[in-house]
């Protein structure tokens, strides 16, 4: 009997909290933030999850995905690409660059960095690599074909 009294207790807390709490709420409204500010970049076979800066670049980055672009290699610490379309930029000159930064330079060249390093330049940030301990590898040297998607 006692099982049976568990889960009755389980399932009126499920409905009382279905009805209680509003959709949505639950979850929190910084864990929906997160979601709509996460974009996937692919590698061949490797994928990365991204998370967006909350600035309007990063949301117009986002408008143009799903994205493929062949990023040649700079400076042995990046790739690079233009951009179909120009952004709104907001350059900052953050001094450290850090592996997995995910930048604008300009208006339009997106910049994919694969190693931390000082820098003088000044970027729009865009977001960051969530694990990007392997980038170094997987991006090694050369021009790479690399996928930005929503999903």
């Amino acid at each position: 009997m006692k099982i049976k009294s568990v889960a009755a207790a389980a399932l009126c807390m499920n409905l009382m909290h279905a009805y209680a709490v509003p959709p949505g709420a639950a979850a929190g409204s910084n864990a929906n933030t997160k979601v709509e500010r996460r974009i996937w970049m692919a590698v061949g076979e490797r994928r990365f999850s991204i998370t967006l800066a909350d600035t309007e670049a990063a949301r117009a980055f986002a408008a143009q995905l799903p994205l493929t672009l062949d990023m040649p290699d700079l400076n042995g610490n990046e790739k690079h690409a233009k951009l179909p379309k120009a952004l709104a930029a907001r350059e900052s000159q953050p001094g450290t660059i850090r592996v997995g930064d995910l930048m604008l330079w300009r208006a339009d060249t997106l910049v994919v960095f694969y190693l931390t390093f000082n820098s003088p330049y000044s970027y729009t940030r865009l977001g960051s690599i969530d694990q990007p301990a392997s980038l170094p590898d997987v991006l090694g040297r050369g021009t790479v074909r690399i996928v930005f998607t929503r999903e």
